[in-house]
């Protein structure tokens, strides 16, 4: 059933491929006429390129739909006012914003410049303040919208990506609160954490090392049995799987969903939960260093591991 988003506009940053464009396209399938923003930059957001956005939109119009592209970097406000104006002179309304837009830096934190964690910083958490700021505005005065950001998994910590990790966990922060700040106006702001074989999660010398492998896995199973295939998990996790949670989120039936998180690929959803207190202590006076010392290893200590203990020494 086609139609759920009929008359609507939405802005999706970062679609000229990979997730965000099967986000673009599934909202064009429902009814909505899209801005189709992309840089075209490279995954570490170096370089320009108008031709993603470009294939996008063509790809919505020969569908029966109706985009435009924008070529703004989500890094700055004035590019992210440019977006939603777009949006307005072009169908006087908004209605959508799904950001995500995203680069990678990756370094272990001790090796990492201060470049790295400023472009990471500024595309991610930034990049989404920039526009959901100015479609706040809208969506306030209009009193409906739909705003759909996009954290990570690796928000939970990822060796050697202290930049993306809290930029992302960062986004999940900024969503909760613009659920908050929005809430009353009849906008609801929601994240998810995808799972999804795209050009930032596998390089084209992975992709080939793993077709490669498939194909002598293949060889190898005529002549005895079959090896597992390296593919078929990331096949699995195709990028426009994501889509269908976003785009329902996006819709009148999820109204009652504000200020959540959720994962998101393959044959997966899950709903993440919010943070709370799992352990707490309590001490008339407030505590001091020796209770602490005593009490602290059987109570909220109990049970504690290191996740990454220190390397045993070498002999």
């Amino acid at each position: 059933m086609a139609g759920r988003l009929e008359g609507k506009v939405a802005i999706v940053t970062g679609s000229g491929r990979g997730i965000g464009r099967g986000e673009a396209l599934l909202l064009a399938k429902e009814g909505c006429r899209v801005i189709v923003n992309d840089i075209g930059g490279s995954t570490a957001g170096e370089g320009s390129d108008t031709t993603p956005a470009d294939e996008v939109v063509a790809e919505i119009k020969k569908a029966g739909g109706d985009a435009i592209a924008n070529y703004d970097s989500v890094t700055s406000m004035e590019g992210g006012e440019r977006m939603v104006k777009a949006a307005l002179d072009k169908w006087g309304r908004l209605d959508i914003l799904v950001n995500n837009a995203g680069i990678l830096r990756d370094r272990m934190l001790f090796n990492m410049a201060e470049e790295e964690w400023d472009a990471v910083i500024a595309v991610h958490l930034k990049g989404h303040f920039t526009v959901t700021k100015h479609a706040a505005l809208v969506f306030r005065q209009q009193r409906s919208g739909r705003i759909v950001n996009t954290s990570s998994e690796s928000g939970l910590g990822n060796m050697g990506q202290a930049n993306y990790s809290a930029a992302k966990e960062g986004i999940v922060g900024l969503t909760r609160t613009a659920a908050l700040d929005l809430g009353r106006y009849g906008v609801t702001a929601n994240a998810i954490r995808p799972r999804a074989g795209t050009r930032m999660t596998i390089s084209p010398e992975l992709r080939e090392a793993m077709e490669r492998a498939r194909a002598a896995a293949s060889g190898q199973a005529r002549g005895g049995p079959a090896a597992e295939d390296p593919l078929a998990q990331l096949e699995a996790l195709r990028p426009e799987l994501v889509a269908p949670l976003v785009t329902y989120l996006c819709t009148d039936a999820a109204a009652n969903v504000n200020g959540r998180d959720f994962i998101v690929g393959g044959n997966e959803i899950s709903l993440v939960s919010l943070p709370g207190r799992e352990r707490t202590i309590y001490r008339e006076g407030g505590w001091d260093l020796d209770s602490l010392d005593r009490v602290f290893p059987s109570t909220l200590g109990a049970g504690l591991r290191n996740p990454m203990p220190p390397a045993p020494p070498k002999e």
